[in-house]
């Protein structure tokens, strides 16, 4: 049995399997380092804007707060969400919430795009390496059956090679699943700063409406007093 620990015998001592664990690994490193620039590179930041569009709503000027949404640059994950209630202002509360879920659905799958893939990879990756240990493990026996003199250096040996692809499948399946976790706990903090703020912007347009409302009644019924003073 060879000594050496490079990576390249490893990857030989391993086997055919090896290929496939090669392939997984590569995957997992893909995704994990594209979900990460994905999620950097838009703007997740919920509360800067938030706090822009109610001050714009509770100074009367909802369109300007929608205008300012609209220059936003896409990668502001949260100005969709917020332009989708404020386009939908006028037909209710009912309506505003269904606006802002279903944006924020698609917001949301857009940046949990390629998540199932890596649990997928977090449960092939150690049912590979067993594999690979299980077809090992016969080859040893088949070894040991054939020799006419068994010694602990031949059965240690065929174990030692065959349990190298559950070693790499585990590896694989442990980055897989802290990138996992670590991205999916990213987006469920922008999911549950959406809601807290739809919460905030959807009364406080429903304010707005109403204050809206009450300022035409008035003015429609100083119109009908003036007219019929005037009369």
């Amino acid at each position: 049995m060879n000594d050496e620990w490079s990576l390249l015998e490893l990857f030989r001592l391993g086997g055919v399997f090896m290929w496939p664990l090669l392939a997984f690994s590569v995957a997992t490193i893909a995704l994990a380092i594209e979900r990460t620039a994905y999620l950097l590179y838009h703007n997740m930041n919920v509360s800067t804007m938030k706090k822009e569009v109610l001050s714009r709503i509770s100074a009367g000027d909802r369109e300007g707060a929608a205008d300012w949404l609209r220059a936003q640059p896409r990668r502001n994950t949260a100005a969709t969400i917020f332009l989708a209630i404020l386009a939908n202002a006028r037909h209710g509360e009912n309506r505003m919430e269904k606006a802002a879920e279903a944006e924020a659905q698609e917001r949301i799958r857009r940046c949990e795009n390629g998540f199932n893939y890596l649990t997928a990879l977090a449960s092939l990756s150690p049912l590979t390496g067993f594999l690979g240990t299980v077809s090992g493990m016969i080859g040893a026996f088949k070894s040991i059956a054939s020799a006419t003199e068994v010694n602990a250096q031949l059965v240690a040996g065929g174990i030692y090679e065959a349990l190298i692809t559950t070693v790499f499948g585990l590896c694989i399946a442990i980055v897989a699943l802290v990138a996992y976790n670590i991205l999916v706990q990213r987006v469920d903090r922008f999911a549950g700063d959406i809601v807290q703020a739809s919460s905030e912007i959807i009364p406080a347009l429903l304010d707005a409406e109403q204050i809206g409302e009450a300022t035409e009644d008035e003015s429609a019924a100083r119109f009908a007093e003036a007219a019929g003073a005037a009369d």
